[in-house]
């Protein structure tokens, strides 16, 4: 297939650029290379045949009706966002504008695409979600696909409501569409503001590592090539019309996924002291849900999908490969927001 990845230059985005590329597939890259994205995330692709990059921003209409045109894609698979719920609390803005309007624009340059090429009924558009947009679970039970919607942050509402723009796009015309919901990823590349790299970094640095309340949050936890690989099934085998939940099927309360990656630390780099003594417990952030968990039975029964690792093999991987590319992490420390705390404004 010849597939339009957006955000391909971010984590996951980069996961499915190497995964889809390695299993012969071409593709055009979409980015417009925010704080989040990364040239060296796609280096060992870049230079085959099978890849194409386009600088642009999905709010960029002309330049996507311009890239469709170019390069005649099988396939969308819609990964560009806003996706830091802290920074979603700082500034909203940016995630309704991106996730929202640049949603609405991907969604009306693929439909006019589709329509030129005679609206051949293989086309896809794949829109890549999360399960936040279900809002918080309490101790028991699962996000399935017919969770009704009850988004809490605004990272989360600007992502349902580009869900419900792709239902719609399918629905009143006709456009081909799949969708997914996924868990909390974690893996290689992942940008140094989320939980476990912040985890990682601030181990190895002798500094804090910062817990949000007591660390009883928990979230279900997705290897972002386990993630990358139930994407590219989706595209190609998903019903049209059809959303799926992709979940890791491994739940663990977030002090436990820090003690966890500090006692491998322990091991694969051992100092004096235990790095779990770095952990520090500070304020909580604001709405911050407490329970996430899927459902994965849809794409296990459907499509023949369930993760491949579990989350200590994963976290070992994580962390191994954190420990081998400080070349890659180090000068993302200097981006803007990284290593300061966001979203405690209330």
């Amino acid at each position: 297939m010849k597939l339009l990845v957006t955000g391909g230059a971010g984590f996951i985005g980069s996961a499915v650029v190497r995964l889809a590329m390695a299993r012969g597939h071409e593709v055009i890259n979409l980015d417009a290379m925010t704080y989040a994205a990364c040239e060296a995330n796609v280096a060992s692709v870049s230079g085959s045949n099978l890849y194409s990059f386009e600088q642009a921003d999905i709010r960029d209409r002309t330049r996507l009706d311009a890239i469709f045109s170019l390069h005649c894609p099988d396939a969308v698979m819609h990964l560009a966002a806003e996706s830091h719920v802290d920074r979603s609390i700082d500034g909203p803005g940016d995630f309704i504008l991106t996730n929202i309007n640049g949603t609405y624009n991907m969604l009306e340059a693929a439909r006019a695409y589709w329509q030129s090429q005679g609206r051949p009924a293989s086309f896809r558009f794949h829109h890549i979600s999360t399960d936040e947009v279900f809002g918080s679970l309490g101790a028991t039970g699962q996000f399935t696909e017919d969770t009704p919607y009850d988004p809490r942050s605004p990272y989360s509402a600007s992502k349902a409501a580009s869900d419900h723009l792709v239902r719609a796009w399918h629905e009143t015309y006709g456009l081909p569409v799949v969708l997914t919901n996924c868990s909390n990823n974690y893996g290689p590349f992942h940008f140094p503001e989320k939980l476990v790299p912040v985890t990682i970094l601030n181990a190895l640095a002798g500094k804090p590592i910062p817990v949000y309340g007591a660390g009883l949050n928990v979230r279900d936890w997705l290897y972002v090539e386990d993630h990358a690989d139930a994407l590219l099934r989706v595209v190609q085998k998903g019903a049209v019309g059809r959303s799926y939940n992709i979940g890791g099927e491994n739940e663990r309360r977030n002090i436990d996924l820090v003690t966890t990656i500090c006692a491998i630390l322990d091991q694969k780099r051992p100092k004096a002291r235990a790095y779990a003594d770095q952990i520090t417990y500070v304020t909580d952030r604001p709405g911050h849900d407490a329970r996430y968990a899927i459902d994965p039975s849809r794409i296990r029964n459907e499509l023949g999908w369930r993760p491949s690792v579990t989350v200590e093999e994963g976290l070992e991987k994580t962390v191994q490969w954190y420990l081998d590319n400080e070349a890659w992490w180090k000068p993302l420390q200097s981006r803007a927001g990284v290593g300061v705390r966001l979203g405690v404004r209330v």
